[in-house]
């Protein structure tokens, strides 16, 4: 079974993350695919509109937690993260997210990545960052800002709360809430109009307002690939890891954890 199902109708591509038994957490395997398929459609000119989705009721959970913590350098494991949210951002067809259940983590910063965000009131959204031990990736901290402001942008980030269709409609985070037997057809109408649209004004509209605001996105995922990479050598990543898998509420240190010779070795 592929993990991300690509089909085109009318000058629309559509992804479809495919893993609803882990609610569309990305894997290695989702990630390098995304990557693939966005660097394609980056350069195919049929595509005129992008549309990225979930399979089986959910958007995108984030990243998907391993059993065990890779010994590769986390710089090295936040390559195919940076290189998807740039191909993302950098496409020059319009995207749109059609957001049908949760879309948590990288997961939503993906969602917030595309120019427009359709959500059904079922959806809820949370960057869960915080409660993994970890900072927000895939361009989320370039993203919120712009988005919601500062003081918002900070409130997501530190609590990680959860809050729902309406309420991420209200902060600009959301372009529209669709009832969900209308949604498809919603997003079919949206996608024809930008597809009607003249494709290279559309590209130079999308790419100005993308970089009118100063610091670009490759600055900030620089910087995120830094902070997550101390975030994975401290303890409290496992920590999170191992509370998540023993369904517990984790306790976190702040403790400093670069594995030894010996653990590298039996991994």
């Amino acid at each position: 079974m592929s993990v991300l199902l690509t089909s085109d109708a009318g000058g629309v591509r559509t992804l479809t993350l495919n893993r609803p038994h882990r609610r569309n957490a990305i894997d290695a395997e989702l990630w390098e695919a995304l990557r693939e398929a966005l660097a394609a459609a980056g350069g195919d000119r049929s595509v005129r509109a992008l549309v990225l989705t979930g399979a089986g009721g959910a958007f995108c959970s984030g990243a998907d937690i391993p059993r065990r913590v890779s010994s590769a350098h986390p710089l090295y494991r936040m390559r195919p993260l940076t290189d998807v949210t740039l191909l993302l951002h950098e496409l020059p067809a319009p995207t749109v997210a059609k957001v049908t259940g949760a879309a948590v983590g990288a997961g939503w910063n993906l969602a917030l990545g595309c120019d427009l965000v359709v959500a059904t009131p079922e959806a809820r959204f949370s960057q869960i960052f915080a409660r993994r031990g970890l900072s927000p990736d895939c361009g989320g901290s370039w993203l919120l800002p712009r988005l919601v402001g500062l003081q918002q942008a900070k409130r997501l980030a530190l609590l990680a709360e959860t809050i729902d269709a309406e309420e991420a409609k209200a902060l600009g985070l959301v372009t529209w809430v669709t009832a969900a037997d209308v949604v498809d057809a919603f997003v079919d109408d949206l996608t024809a109009r930008l597809v009607a649209g003249p494709p290279v004004a559309l590209a130079q509209t999308k790419a100005l307002l993308n970089e009118g605001t100063g610091r670009t996105l490759r600055d900030a995922l620089t910087n995120e690939a830094r902070a997550q990479a101390v975030n994975f050598a401290g303890a409290d990543v496992r920590e999170a890891y191992a509370a998540f898998a023993s369904r517990r509420e984790p306790l976190f240190t702040g403790d400093w954890a670069v594995p030894s010779r010996s653990e590298d070795d039996d991994t």
